[in-house]
């Protein structure tokens, strides 16, 4: 009996000790969370302007021949950005946005077009390596704390790769999945199509004005164009930074609660197995107390 009320007091101190590292990565989400919705809610209004901007380009200027915004004929390649988390205790938050960009590359393999995967976050990279996935590009370090120079990096490189031709290793199109901040308890993994550009007509009372551009509109999308692929990669960037955070958050208090629970079971079990030792000592003691007394009295 004393050695199963040992194993149930192991247990306990095992699980106390999750339980307080648990908490510990909840508390540090929870401080966290504010500043990384209020980064991604700053980034918003430059992401929906230079997005405005660039739709009043295209739309405004007629017959507008541009790589960044005519579709290819007969697309072959396309460049899907993953973006995943640097760390773990995050719950479903990668499986989810990993089973998303799957169900992406079979879509396009039913077009026809061949996916290839460029992957920001240390739980993408090792998930594609240890699958024998090939990766056109790779980053990490900065899935939580994402800067305009990250963007920047990435855009640069998938900017590259959808210039180039198709028959030197190019894409004709540029894919990003990443998972949307929505609350605190909901975030959901995306799709959305960079380039070529999507416009998506709106329906406004204020007519849009006619714009006059100096020089001419493919001059000034060459210019406003990088600068928006930039903004939709930041952005998402910072989305992904706090879906994460809330996503860890969520999944440290669960993890905290069923320890908490599982504690109070153990403890229960504790302490039976040592009512039950009490119980067995006691009728030890009893059972020693009486045949003592029958040896007395029948000595005498």
């Amino acid at each position: 009996m004393g050695a199963q009320l040992r194993a149930v007091r192991r247990r306990i101190a095992t699980v106390r000790s999750t339980a307080k590292i648990t908490k510990a990565q909840e508390l540090i989400a929870s401080s966290r969370i504010i500043k990384a919705q209020q980064r991604a809610h700053a980034a918003g209004p430059y992401a929906r302007e230079i997005t405005a901007a660039v739709e009043a380009v295209v739309s405004r200027s007629g017959n507008v021949d541009h790589p960044l915004t005519t579709p290819a004929r007969n697309p072959t390649r396309a460049a899907v950005l993953i973006l995943t988390s640097d760390r773990g205790f995050c719950g479903g938050y990668n499986a989810s946005v990993l089973r998303e960009a799957q169900g992406l590359t079979s879509l396009l393999a039913e077009e026809g077009i061949e996916a290839l995967p460029f992957v920001s976050g240390r739980k993408g990279i090792v998930w594609h390596r240890f699958r024998d996935k090939p990766m056109m590009g790779e980053w990490s370090g900065f899935s939580d704390t994402p800067s305009f120079v990250n963007a920047n990096e990435i855009t640069r490189v998938l900017l590259d790769e959808f210039l180039k031709p198709t028959e030197e290793g190019g894409v004709d199109e540029i894919h990003l999945v990443y998972t949307e901040f929505v609350t605190m308890l909901t975030q959901r993994p995306v799709i959305r199509r960079l380039l070529p550009l999507e416009i998506v007509e709106r329906v406004e009372r204020v007519p849009i004005p006619i714009y006059e551009f100096e020089p001419s509109p493919e001059d000034v999308l060459n210019e406003l164009l990088p600068w928006y692929v930039e903004s939709r990669v930041f952005h998402a960037l910072l989305d992904s930074a706090a879906a994460e955070i809330a996503s860890r958050r969520r999944a440290m208090k669960s993890a905290t609660d069923n320890a908490n629970e599982l504690l109070e079971a153990l403890t229960r079990e504790a302490n039976k197995a040592r009512q039950a030792e009490i119980t067995q000592e006691i009728s030890e003691i009893v059972g020693g107390a009486n045949a003592l007394a029958e040896t007395i009295s029948g000595s005498k």
